[in-house]
């Protein structure tokens, strides 16, 4: 079972994933603008404010792995292909194709698989 310490920073490791995907969309809303001359293209408040997101995201996810196991941060970080593609459709006019649907689920079984197998057996050891 995890203690309430282990998901304290299970949270800040799903806080840090979810705070880089609205990083990585940042960068590409600045990148699909005309900027006039190329500095702007790196100096302007979407990319500066994107990079600064980056900087606390490492340090929650830092926080987090004093914590939680490796193998359990690699599931937690899985989650992020959910954000991308909620921010894709969102933001981007992306479609959900039926292969991008099969793909989140194959994740989410391997989620359930690994907390499933973590109650039973303890920490799952991948390496």
């Amino acid at each position: 079972m995890f203690s309430p310490k282990m998901m304290l920073h299970a949270g800040f490791m799903l806080l840090s994933v979810f705070l880089s995907t609205i990083s990585q969309v940042m960068l590409k809303k600045s990148a699909k603008k005309q900027h006039g001359v190329w500095w702007k293209e790196y100096l302007n408040p979407w990319v500066i404010s994107a990079y600064a997101i980056y900087i606390v995201t490492t340090l929650l996810a830092i926080l987090a792995y004093r914590v939680i196991p490796l193998s359990m941060g690699i599931i937690l970080n899985a989650t992020g292909y959910f954000y991308t593609a909620f921010f894709g459709v969102k933001f981007f006019g992306e479609k959900m194709t039926q292969k991008r649907v099969t793909a989140l689920l194959v994740i989410v079984c391997g989620i359930v698989i690994y907390a499933l197998f973590d109650q039973v057996v303890g920490t799952v050891v991948l390496f």
